[in-house]
């Protein structure tokens, strides 16, 4: 890298600078042909206030085109009346981040386009194009990963069964005081919201039924739609799906926070077996709390139901009540039953298995407790799914 020494010095006092017409402050280039070849001389003010004036960009980036670089041209900075870090990154850029063979500058100059080229960070490389084989060989990755989730937790559901075949066998070493928490913190603590979300559920739906039953005479029939809707499939997927966000992500959460603070390894090396303390107790609390819970809210959504019927057609609670037995037969109560025992084994299951799978840093006990509340709604509506179309003739 040479300093041009054929350059012309900027003539003029700094106080005739001063009073520099506002045609000389525009950034342009000047070609030039010197001894050593051809020049491009700078003019006028590179700056922020000037480069970001639209008419003043267009000309200049126009000139910068008409002078690309290349290892004949000269590039004379010295005649500028003003640089900053703006213009000396426009011109690194536009020079390839490379030095020019001939440059003629100050100090002040050098030291300024110096501090740019150490400070540019190198253009990323291109990604790859995206190739077939490699499509393939993420979806094996994610088949792998699920194939190794379901490993898991068939892995867990036999250490339960297991569990619970010792716990037969000798109940007094049961944690039954863990169970008892657990039952009171999943179950007890959960009756308000599930209260309060089916009773407005039940509003919502008997207003909009209404509207509809009254166009033909029918509104007598409220109490068979209600009542088949919410006992048989509502009720019971509306509590589990509250019950999987809720107690869900708690198991989860504190069997993560556990892993973060190495209990879980503390307890493996004391011989606490973690299936029978930590998956069990909450298993067995869940799947006994989800019916009772089931039926809360069913309750909750015919309340609701039978207060928007009297309101808007005038249906008395008396009516509701006497019709709903006859509407709705036993076996439809008794098919919510065993769904919720279900959804609450398999909700415990889930948050368990992500809960031992977290690793011991926050970010992950964020992603497995997010995990855990998908997997568990997705998993209560492919169960409810699978109860409507096996026992489809129950309770019709």
């Amino acid at each position: 890298m040479l300093d041009l020494t054929g350059f012309a010095k900027p003539g003029g006092s700094p106080a005739q600078k001063m009073t520099t017409d506002s045609a000389d402050r525009v950034p342009r280039i000047d070609r030039t042909d010197t001894p050593e070849g051809p020049c491009a001389r700078l003019h006028g003010r590179w700056g922020a206030a000037e480069l970001g004036t639209r008419a003043h960009w267009k000309q200049l980036r126009a000139a910068l085109q008409r002078n690309p670089p290349d290892a004949a041209l000269g590039w004379d900075l010295r005649d500028l009346l003003w640089l900053d870090h703006v213009g000396a990154q426009l011109l690194w850029n536009h020079w390839g981040r490379a030095w020019p063979a001939r440059l003629g500058l100050t100090d002040v100059q050098r030291t300024l386009l110096e501090r740019v080229a150490e400070f540019t960070i190198a253009n990323p490389p291109a990604p790859a194009p995206a190739r077939l084989f490699d499509q393939v060989d993420h979806l094996g990755v994610l088949v792998l990963h699920g194939l190794d989730h379901a490993r898991h937790m068939v892995q867990m559901v036999g250490q339960l069964v297991l569990d619970l075949v010792r716990l037969a066998g000798n109940p007094r070493r049961g944690p039954w005081r863990d169970v008892s928490g657990h039952l009171y913190r999943m179950g007890a603590t959960a009756l308000p919201i599930t209260a309060l979300v089916g009773f407005l559920i039940g509003v919502v739906l008997a207003y909009l039924m209404s509207l509809q039953l009254r166009q033909f005479g029918a509104e007598s029939f409220i109490v068979n739609i209600l009542g088949i809707s919410l006992i048989r499939e509502l009720g019971p997927m509306l509590a589990a799906i509250l019950v999987a966000g809720r107690s869900g992500s708690s198991i989860t959460a504190q069997i993560g926070v556990m892993r973060v603070t190495e209990e879980l390894d503390a307890m493996r090396v004391m011989g606490i077996a973690h299936g029978f303390r930590l998956v069990m107790p909450r298993t067995l609390a869940l799947a006994l709390a989800m019916p009772l819970i089931s039926v809360w809210t069913t309750l909750a959504a015919l309340a609701g139901g039978m207060l928007a019927a009297d309101i808007t057609l005038g249906i008395s609670p008396s009516y509701f009540v006497q019709a709903l037995p006859t509407a709705v037969k036993v076996g439809n109560l008794t098919l919510a039953m065993a769904k919720s025992v279900v959804f609450g084994g398999f909700i415990a299951l889930i948050g368990c298995h992500w809960g031992l799978r977290v690793k011991p840093n926050t970010q992950s006990l964020g992603e497995g407790t997010t995990a855990s509340v998908v997997t568990s709604i997705t998993m209560v509506i492919i169960v409810d799914a699978l109860f409507a179309v096996a026992f489809r003739n129950v309770g019709i």
